[in-house]
C-alpha cells in the first residue's frame, strides 16, 4: 500500500508546463509552412519545367531566396518536433528515448545545414 500523497507520487516526473513551448512551436511552424510551401512548390515547378539559368534567376531574387531559406528552416524544425513527440509517445525505454531524440535532432540539423548550403552555393553561382 502506498501512503504517499498524490503530489509526492508525481514529484520528479517533470512539470506539466514543460510541453507548452514545444506545442506552440509546432503550431507556429505549421502555420508558417502554409504560405512558405507555395514558394517551395513554385521552385520545384520551375526546376522541372524551366532551364537551370531561369531557376537561378528566380532563386536569386531576394524575396524568393528568403522564403526558401525560411521554408527550409521551418520544415526541418517542424519535422524534428513532430518526430520527437512520436518518439516520446511510443518509445518506452528512457535511454533509448533520449538517444533517439538526440539522433533525430542531429540528423535534421545536418539535413537543414546541407539544404541551406545548397541554396547558398546556388546563390553564389548565380
Amino acid at each position: 500500500m502506498d501512503y504517499r500523497s498524490p503530489l509526492a507520487r508525481v514529484r520528479g516526473l517533470g512539470s506539466a508546463k514543460a510541453g507548452t513551448h514545444h506545442w506552440w512551436m509546432q503550431r507556429v511552424t505549421a502555420v508558417a509552412l502554409i504560405p512558405l510551401s507555395f514558394w517551395a512548390i513554385a521552385l520545384l515547378d520551375l526546376c522541372m519545367n524551366s532551364s537551370y539559368q531561369q531557376s537561378i534567376i528566380w532563386l536569386s531574387q531576394p524575396l524568393n531566396s528568403v522564403c526558401i531559406v525560411a521554408w527550409i528552416l521551418a520544415v526541418f524544425y517542424h519535422s524534428a518536433l513532430g518526430l520527437q513527440v512520436v518518439i516520446e509517445d511510443y518509445v518506452a525505454a528512457e535511454g533509448a528515448k533520449i538517444i533517439a531524440v538526440w539522433s533525430v535532432n542531429l540528423v535534421f540539423l545536418l539535413l537543414a545545414l546541407a539544404a541551406l548550403l545548397a541554396v547558398f552555393r546556388v546563390l553564389s553561382i548565380g
